[in-house]
């Protein structure tokens, strides 16, 4: 048994043994768990894909006059003024002011609120219009300029959904091409799409939130972050393996960290042709090996990962609940699936090979001492369904 003041003393004194999700498997296999888990301190976690569920609030500070924003665009983005004076939120899915979306489908979506997050990271020059209907102490109706990340009071990223434990395999059983957020799907089963870094995953690696909970420290793109919520769908209430590790999509995180500590590389808006715009962010989470079935847990490889392959002509619009199969995520990322007795070539929307260098960064800063784990203050919920939007006439 570890407690966190125990391993954060050994992170200060630069002593800790460190490891990503990906090595600690092979350790474990040589030392044994109980060798293992006295000797290792932390095992580091990762991902890198589209968490459309993104955001961030800025504040721009007052005009001279004064102007209230009520409507605001970011590079002709438009950002929600439902707040404070001088506050806004952009969201990562908010397609550009005149794209015709899918008016002449598939539709491109060139630019969006994920490609305006980029930038501003990135420190480039945003142009910002913001309208007002005038106030007496707010009088100015009208203001066009330019600005970087900083020129800004702050930029907070505030995130209500990201890491997905476990999620969907698409494919189309239909007999023409679709378009979807997890990319084309050519027809009669041709393709299948999946977006999880697997046995890199972190709610994969802490399947009953047994250390990932409120306030838990994280690597938000480079930043220091924390989980500040459960994130929203979070519905824990699944079908799990023998191992605690669900057979769906189940728990989520809430986060949020300070987007001027960001580093470029690990946010990048994406164009989903057909569908949308999103952002792709890099985000690490530690986990601390406060004892053995905390570890063992931590040591989940791909091949024990199953995730469910759904139709994403008819079953997943309509909500059909019908799973096609389940398939292992080793089996998704050879490159291909069976699915009712036909060969399915897949293809990732995320990136492995990203995730693994978040946690390898993430590994470094822990080793170094610059990086302390927290302790949750709250658990995620354990237990909870996900509820549907009802259409009711009254």
């Amino acid at each position: 048994m570890k407690t966190y003041d125990e391993i954060n003393a050994k992170i200060e004194r630069r002593q800790a043994v460190v490891m990503s999700a990906e090595e600690i498997i092979g350790y474990v296999e040589r030392k044994g768990l109980a060798a293992a888990a006295a000797e290792v301190d932390v095992v580091t976690t990762a991902t890198f894909g589209a968490m459309c569920s993104s955001g961030c609030f800025l504040n721009f500070g007052h005009a001279k006059p004064r102007l209230r924003m009520t409507q605001a665009w970011i590079d002709d983005v438009e950002a929600y003024c439902g707040i404070a004076a001088v506050d806004v939120y952009l969201g990562a899915t908010q397609i550009r002011r005149g794209d015709p979306a899918n008016l002449y489908y598939p539709g491109e979506f060139r630019y969006g609120g994920g490609h305006a997050i980029e930038r501003l990271v990135a420190g480039e020059r945003l142009e910002l219009h913001a309208q007002s209907y005038g106030t007496d102490d707010y009088p100015q109706r009208e203001l066009r300029t330019w600005f970087t990340i900083k020129d800004l009071n702050q930029a907070i990223r505030v995130n209500p959904r990201n890491c997905y434990q476990n999620y969907n395999v698409a494919v189309n059983a239909s007999d023409r091409t679709i378009h979807t957020y997890l990319g084309v799907l050519g027809p009669n089963l041709r393709n299948a799409g999946y977006s999880s870094a697997g046995q890199l995953s972190p709610l994969l690696n802490d399947p009953l939130y047994e250390t990932i909970g409120i306030g838990t420290s994280v690597w938000l793109a480079g930043a220091r972050g924390i989980v500040h919520a459960e994130g929203t769908q979070h519905a824990p209430t699944v079908e799990r393996g023998a191992n605690d590790v669900p057979t769906e999509g189940a728990g989520t995180l809430g986060l949020t960290a300070d987007m001027k500590a960001m580093r470029p590389r690990f946010v990048r808006g994406l164009s989903l042709v057909g569908y949308g715009v999103s952002l792709a962010l890099g985000i690490g989470i530690p986990i601390p090996v406060l004892n053995e079935r905390v570890l063992a847990h931590a040591t989940v490889r791909d091949r024990e990962i199953l995730a469910p392959v759904i139709d994403y002509s008819g079953d997943y619009p309509n909500r059909t609940g019908k799973v096609l199969a389940r398939v292992s995520y080793e089996q998704l990322s050879s490159g291909e699936i069976e699915v009712q007795g036909r060969k399915v070539e897949a293809a990732a929307l995320s990136s492995y090979a990203m995730a693994l260098e978040v946690a390898n960064l993430l590994a470094d800063e822990i080793r170094r001492g610059e990086f302390l784990l927290s302790p949750p203050s709250r658990p995620l919920p354990r237990e909870g369904t996900f509820k549907p939007l009802v259409a009711r006439k009254r």
